[in-house]
């Protein structure tokens, strides 16, 4: 779906008089369910951003949860992902062996930790192995593609019965891309991580593709221009 600011600000407006509505799914993800399925979007794990060349995120205000930006690979493991999974894995949910964690500078319970110099990040273990490793480059290319221009909607919460109301009632528009110097520097100051999600499946990784995520008040810092957005 490809639609200007001005169509977008049109559509917001109209779900903006509609008041609070309750969010039409539970947890974490229901404010971003309950904002696309409003303005006609359908839920999707493309690369693509929702609106053409814009990117649409909800955020519950005065929220400090995690989002999602992208994920993404490529061909980054430099230790073979089984191997790592056996070697540094732990029992998920489901009692499967997996490596499901989320990483920042400092190493988790299984001795993982990041990494970052001017090129890079990496997945290092304290017993000097490098698990993964992506350029920077390409991680701002990723960034481009998919999320250099996001349209950042914030709604008011109210909890009825257990339940949340969601009133969608501002926006701003997070544009011009990053670089390679601030996901440096968001990185070192871990208000970006990495989330591994992979398992063993017996002969082979299952890969559901490695996070990069950035907590939601931290969000405007990876950006080089931001305006409000008024609906």
């Amino acid at each position: 779906m490809t639609l200007t600011i001005q169509e977008i600000k049109e559509k917001l407006s109209k779900v903006k008089k509609l008041g609070f509505i309750k969010s039409l799914r539970n947890g974490p993800t229901g404010i971003g369910y309950t904002l696309e399925t409003l303005l006609e979007i359908k839920e999707n794990n493309i690369s693509s951003p929702d609106f053409g060349e814009i990117e649409l995120k909800a955020q519950r205000e005065r929220h400090t949860g995690m989002t999602t930006l992208f994920t993404f690979n490529n061909k980054a493991w430099k230790m073979n992902p089984l191997e790592a999974i056996k070697k540094y894995g732990s029992l998920d949910k489901d009692g499967r062996l997996g490596m499901y964690y989320t990483m920042s500078m400092k190493p988790n319970s299984a001795g993982l930790f990041l990494t970052v110099d001017d090129t890079s990040i990496s997945v290092r273990h304290i017993d000097g192995n490098i698990i993964a490793t992506w350029q920077l480059s390409e991680i701002e290319k990723r960034f481009e593609a998919k999320v250099r221009n996001v349209l950042l909607v914030k709604a008011r919460v109210e909890e009825r019965d257990g339940i949340e109301y969601f009133l969608f009632d501002r926006a701003r528009l997070l544009s011009g891309g990053t670089t390679q110097a601030i996901l440096k520097h968001q990185f070192e100051n871990e208000h970006l991580l990495v989330d591994l999600r992979l398992h063993d499946k017996g002969t082979m990784a299952r890969n559901h593709g490695t996070g990069f995520r950035v907590f939601e008040n931290n969000l405007e810092n990876l950006y080089e221009k931001i305006e409000e957005i008024s609906f």
